[in-house]
């Protein structure tokens, strides 16, 4: 068979496979397969198996020899929140001596400040900053990642920020998965009337956002995602519940940030309405985990925001996957809990202070954070059919990439059957 694309002699094929999210002791599983290739034409792998047989089976246009190394897949963030302008340098060094984060953000700090300058910049400033974002995620192995929004709290801003990822889905390599987060806080002309700006959304914002994913290019492509931030300080568990149901009736999928700093009941909540991921889970229950074990929703969790905090304590993760729960693991990657663009680092974070093993943290960061975002039958493993985004990594044990921390041991990218620098 002529294929656009041969990759042979890899050492570990790291394939991450499965047709449903990864629990349990099939976490431990990354479908390995030793001395392996991949055939791939077009965009869309064709061929998984032994290199020798995947060879003499395939007449290949272009080849690569794989020398021994580690092929896997591109690594997918489940939880971003990369647009946005100016910088929290000061809060930085606040939070070095020890000030809280709900402090700062009851200061006008924290996500407040980054609302403004994001309502302050134009578009074009807000795409060539994401961009540069993106460019170091690529960098570090991330071929698919999920954008919120959240740094507008008017409408205005809000459907900037989705234009912005538009304009960069246009134009970047990496896929993006839209999340519509206005219930990110409460903006401060509300702040005496949170209630006002919960209607706003409900009302107004929701179904504007919806229209504009409708004519947009993401139609179609996948879902489109409403989060909303359940946590002192923000959207209170009735706010929340209001804002989902509404989203949900509108034809959104959701998604929850729970339980980060204390529990309100915003995982229970979200799970019942059949969110595709509730996301942190610092502060869940042990009856939130059987409850997420038995169900459909993906756990996220985010251990750069906690390593950035210089917290000691960290989600147990380790108790979600020994308890059934599907887990995925993100960079959280923002400007003030979680400046990291790195999936690899995300991960050997999660080995040390979480305790999972680096068969886990792939899993979770590939195939169950693809279902986190609904792209689980297109990315986050290598398959047949789906698209051919593949990493080639410097080694030749898959343990590596987690075992070392602070380089890069991605030294080829593959994204939709096409190395990034034929892109």
């Amino acid at each position: 068979m002529k294929v656009d694309l041969l990759i042979s002699n890899i050492g570990q094929l790291v394939t991450c496979a499965s047709s449903k999210p990864k629990r349990g002791a099939a976490m431990l599983d990354v479908g390995l397969i030793e001395n392996g290739g991949v055939a791939v034409n077009g965009d869309r792998i064709v061929a998984v198996g032994k290199s020798e047989d995947i060879a003499r089976s395939h007449d290949a246009i272009q080849h690569i020899d794989a020398a021994g190394k580690v092929v896997c897949p591109g690594f997918v963030d489940p939880h971003t929140h990369i647009v946005f302008a100016g910088d929290r340098f000061n809060e930085f060094e606040l939070k070095i001596k020890g000030a809280d984060y709900l402090a700062i953000l009851e200061k006008g700090g924290g996500i407040i400040a980054t609302v403004r300058h994001t309502r302050e910049a134009s578009l074009e400033t807000l795409v060539e900053q994401s961009r540069k974002r993106l460019d170091k995620m690529l960098a570090c192995g991330t071929t698919t990642v999920e954008i919120k929004t959240g740094y507008g709290l008017n409408a205005e801003t809000e459907l900037k920020m989705l234009e912005v990822m538009a304009e960069l889905a246009r134009t970047h390599p990496i896929d993006i998965v839209p999340t519509f987060l206005a219930a990110h806080a409460i903006p401060p002309e509300s702040k005496d009337q949170p209630e006002k700006y919960v209607n706003l959304i409900c009302d107004t914002m929701l179904s504007s956002a919806w229209k504009w994913f409708v004519s947009s290019s993401f139609y179609r492509k996948g879902p489109f995602f409403c989060d909303v931030f359940c946590e002192k300080g923000a959207f209170s568990l009735s706010q929340s519940k209001k804002i989902l149901e509404t989203a949900k009736s509108l034809g959104f999928r959701l998604k929850a940030h729970v339980d980060e700093f204390t529990n309100l009941g915003g995982s229970r909540m979200a799970i019942e309405m059949g969110a595709a991921s509730i996301d942190h889970l610092d502060a869940i229950s042990d009856d939130e985990i059987k409850l997420l074990a038995r169900s459909e929703t993906i756990g996220i969790v985010t251990p750069t925001v906690n390593f950035n905090f210089g917290n000691a304590e960290f989600a147990d993760a380790r108790k979600q996957i020994d308890s059934g729960c599907a887990v995925a693991l993100s960079t959280d990657y923002n400007p003030g809990s979680a400046p990291c663009p790195s999936q690899p680092m995300t991960m050997a974070i999660a080995c040390r202070y979480q305790k999972l093993l680096p068969a886990e943290v792939f899993n979770a960061a590939t195939i169950n954070a693809a279902f986190a975002i609904g792209m689980a039958n297109k990315v986050g493993s290598i398959e047949v059919g789906k698209q051919a985004d593949m990493l080639i990594l410097e080694t030749n044990d898959y343990r590596q990439i987690a075992y070392e921390f602070g380089g890069n041991n991605v030294t080829h990218i593959i994204k939709n059957g096409k190395s990034i620098e034929d892109q």
